[in-house]
């Protein structure tokens, strides 16, 4: 027997049986006392039997139809998108007007779910198509000058340089690897801070001093203004991440001659960071999105990143409880602002 048909019996059953009660008790109420020929019985009963009888098919009607309006119908509905869910469509929508309360919630509850991941979607799509872009560039130029090595009768001179090429790209795509890696463990909390108190100021100085090199040179200016004793209780090692890549931005940034400029300052509650320079600045639409994976504004510079590095330090940034900002104008530079929490007496 078929499931719906052996539920509708059931229903049948259910209201004959109320049915029935309800007219029996109602008879021994009204009719007693009364003395009814027996002659009459049996046509009364009778009666009785058809009237119990129409009574359950109006009640089991309108129940079927009140089950088919306010049960059955959005659970179709329900089922239909959670089918087109399980295909991979995830533009689905449900229209809650006119449910139940709870399938009600139960459809909001989908049409949230489905808005986000949709969201997740775009995002692992973008991803994907971001990171298939990066890694075809290295590895083609990579194959490229490979080829070229081989080619009979080369020079040393051009050996080297041709060398030199492809180390630089396989570094890009090792760097490539590493970001990935670190901001995908970040994103799934896979790393958990090791807070240690330390002078803020001592470690800039030294995340600084790295690019000596860089900034001697590009013929570089420093500017510095470093308050002493302003420590912090943090994760070291994810801050210097934040520190090296803002530094590195800034240097990059930066034609012969500029300036960057590296400030700390203790502001209330706050232990405020501030990495400028005097580069070719951004436009405010790219200013939204610089914190964006792969996003790159100037892609002039383009091959000298991968745009994780931003991605990496708003991550770190939302992980530590740290906030950070930029204020930039085109041709006239950026600045890159961070502020940690501490406690009046210098600590977190």
């Amino acid at each position: 027997m078929k499931p719906r048909l052996k539920s509708w019996l059931a229903t049948f059953l259910i209201y004959f049986v109320l049915c029935g009660f309800v007219i029996t008790c109602s008879f021994l109420v009204f009719f007693h006392g009364i003395e009814i020929p027996l002659e009459q019985i049996p046509f009364a009963a009778k009666v009785t039997f058809l009237n119990v009888l129409f009574i359950t098919v109006i009640f089991v009607t309108i129940d079927t139809i009140r089950r088919r309006i306010t049960v059955d119908r959005p659970v179709q509905q329900i089922k239909d998108a959670l089918n087109q869910i399980t295909a991979g469509d995830f533009d689905v929508r449900l229209d809650p007007a006119g449910s139940q309360t709870n399938f009600r919630e139960i459809m909001e509850h989908i049409n949230q779910m489905t808005h986000d991941l949709s969201g997740v979607e775009t995002l692992r799509t973008d991803f994907i198509a971001n990171v298939s872009h990066e890694l075809k560039t290295p590895l083609a130029v990579m194959q490229n000058y490979g080829t070229l090595l081989q080619t009979p009768g080369l020079t040393e001179d051009k050996r080297i340089e041709y060398a030199k090429v492809i180390t630089e790209s396989s570094r890009k795509l090792a760097d490539l690897m590493t970001n990935i890696l670190k901001l995908n463990r970040l994103e799934n909390q896979q790393i958990y801070p090791q807070a240690e108190e330390f002078d803020l100021g001592e470690q800039l100085c030294e995340c600084l001093l790295q690019y000596e090199s860089v900034w001697e040179q590009a013929g570089i200016d420093i500017e510095t203004d470093i308050g002493e004793n302003i420590t912090i209780r943090a994760d070291q090692e994810l801050l210097s991440l934040v520190w090296n890549n803002l530094l590195s931005n800034a240097f990059k940034f930066t034609g012969q001659g500029g300036t960057v400029g590296v400030s700390l300052t203790a502001e209330g509650d706050w232990a405020v960071v501030k990495v400028s320079d005097t580069g070719c600045g951004m436009t405010p639409e790219v200013g939204a999105h610089i914190f964006e994976k792969f996003y790159q504004g100037d892609t002039s510079h383009a091959t000298q990143g991968n745009g994780l590095g931003l991605a990496l330090v708003k991550r770190i940034m939302d992980i530590t409880g740290g906030e950070i900002s930029v204020s930039s104008a085109l041709g006239v530079g950026s600045t890159f602002t961070v502020k940690l929490g501490r406690n009046r007496n210098g600590t977190v």
